[in-house]
């Protein structure tokens, strides 16, 4: 998904400033797609270039006024004609975390188990809040409520992957410790 139309697609339901945008895609999108700080405002920018929204600044007691984003009719237009066009047919996982993961034959098990203990925490910390903010998508339409539940569910499946990961790390830990044990114990003979 490009920035551009997920900015277009949030600013229908209101309209908002750039860090409310990449808050908002934060909290409640980080399970289908990442975005950084840096990309937001360049694409705010080009996205007024282009005539796609509309830019008001909003002054604010004490501290410097602030842009807020609303969506242009030209900007509607664009929206619906991507909404409406053939989606991208690649599936993308990007997780850090699981590049590292495939990598950890290379290093220390007992790290690695470190690692995996910590995305355990992580995600049973996302998952209570996606729990926590189904409740509130409950009462979106039906596509914000189901992605929201796709949300929680590949969390789940995250979650029940990275537990049963930390097993088998820890069975292997077992057997390979049991085989050295064994190996020591021959040479002793």
């Amino acid at each position: 998904m490009s920035v551009k139309y997920a900015i277009l697609g949030l600013l229908h339901y209101k309209d908002m400033h750039g860090y409310k945008i990449k808050k908002h895609i934060e909290q409640n999108f980080g399970h289908m797609w990442t975005i950084n700080h840096g990309q937001i405002y360049p694409a705010l920018k080009k996205m007024e270039d282009e005539g796609l929204v509309t830019v008001t600044r909003v002054d604010q007691e004490g501290r410097p006024s602030r842009k807020v984003y609303s969506i242009s009719e030209k900007g509607m237009h664009t929206f619906r004609s991507w909404l409406e066009s053939d989606p991208e047919k690649n599936m993308l996982l990007r997780d850090p975390f699981l590049t590292r993961f495939v990598f950890f034959g290379f290093g220390s098990k007992e790290r690695a188990l470190e690692i995996i203990g910590e995305q355990i925490k992580l995600y049973e910390k996302y998952l209570k809040k996606r729990q926590d903010n189904l409740v509130r998508w409950q009462r979106q339409d039906i596509y914000v409520r189901l992605i929201a539940e796709l949300g929680v569910r590949l969390n789940e499946m995250f979650l029940s992957w990275l537990r049963y990961a930390y097993h088998e790390i820890s069975k292997d830990m077992e057997k390979t410790r049991g085989e050295q044990g064994q190996q020591a114990l021959g040479g002793l003979t």
